[in-house]
């Protein structure tokens, strides 16, 4: 038990830092492509490779059921996806990353109703905390493009009712496999919407070339493999509270490689959603481990 909790909590460090810095290397990537074809090549490739590992290790191809698959790359992988593109086209990408992960927030909701979680005593002092570093953050009463804030509060919404489902209909699939076929799915869906949407060619240039493995091999390929994970082994309230902080990585990183320093107001927020991790790290350490393996065992 204490095993599967150290291995869930270093997959979930490693989710925050790789997703976390992806917010940077999507917006270098769509510097030389239009934001439809970054997200198939990167979507596509990540789901090559993903197969390429299963066959290396000479396990089956096949899932027992496509059904599940099918419901998570259409939602999870295709739709959260073609709704953060479409805000970044809109709007800039370090609020676009704090607006996509008010999903937390909206996880909450949907577990409670969904799968009946509960959240009780200090965890709500941590859900106030991180609720004011994302107003602070996000600084509504500034933004100045609501379109692309709707876009991606709903991809935030989409994604977030995708995991929830995830937790409600578990799969006994091997989590690689199952994510390549998630990642697989919704590239057909992105390799239509980029074929229909005319616009320039992507520029190859090595700045994008390295955008797009970065984004390919850990923002995809390895970024949704843990986010399964970290999901089979966790609560949904808690594996997406937790990843409030890959917007702070976001806004770090494009500090420290693009120059984007944040304003007073979005320092003090991202304090405040460190310290609500922390509240529900050392909360999350008096508190018996989950049974995740209850949820294996339906898959």
């Amino acid at each position: 038990m204490n095993t599967n909790r150290s291995a869930s909590a270093a997959a979930l460090v490693a989710l925050v830092l790789v997703w976390g810095y992806s917010w940077v290397a999507m917006k270098v990537g769509l510097r030389h492509a239009h934001p439809f074809d970054f997200a198939s090549l990167r979507v596509g490739i990540g789901a090559l490779l993903l197969f390429a590992i299963v066959a290396a290790r000479r396990r089956p191809l096949r899932l027992a059921s496509y059904r599940m698959a099918t419901l998570l790359g259409t939602v999870q992988v295709a739709l959260f996806v073609i709704l953060s593109q479409f805000a970044l086209m809109r709007a800039g990408p370090g609020k676009t990353s704090v607006l996509v992960f008010t999903m937390p927030f909206w996880m909450i909701v949907f577990a409670h109703y969904i799968l009946h979680e509960r959240m009780r005593g200090a965890q709500w002092i941590a859900v106030g905390l991180a609720v004011v570093g994302l107003t602070l953050i996000v600084a509504p009463w500034e933004l100045t493009s609501l379109e692309g804030s709707l876009y991606a509060v709903a991809a935030g919404a989409v994604w977030a009712i995708a995991a929830v489902f995830s937790k409600k209909w578990p799969t006994s699939a091997d989590p690689l496999l199952f994510t390549a076929w998630q990642l697989a799915i919704g590239t057909v869906w992105l390799g239509l919407l980029a074929g229909l949407h005319p616009h320039p060619p992507v520029d190859w240039a090595p700045e994008f070339i390295a955008a797009l493995a970065f984004s390919t091999i850990l923002g995809t390929a390895l970024g949704w493999w843990l986010w399964t994970y970290v999901l089979a082994h966790s609560s949904a309230g808690m594996a997406g509270l937790n990843s409030l902080g890959i917007p702070v990585v976001a806004v770090a990183s494009s500090a420290l490689q693009l120059g984007e320093r944040p304003p007073a107001l979005e320092l003090a927020g991202m304090i405040a959603i460190a310290a609500a991790l922390g509240l529900m790290a050392w909360l999350g350490m008096r508190r018996p481990a989950p049974e995740s393996a209850a949820a294996t065992a339906a898959d």
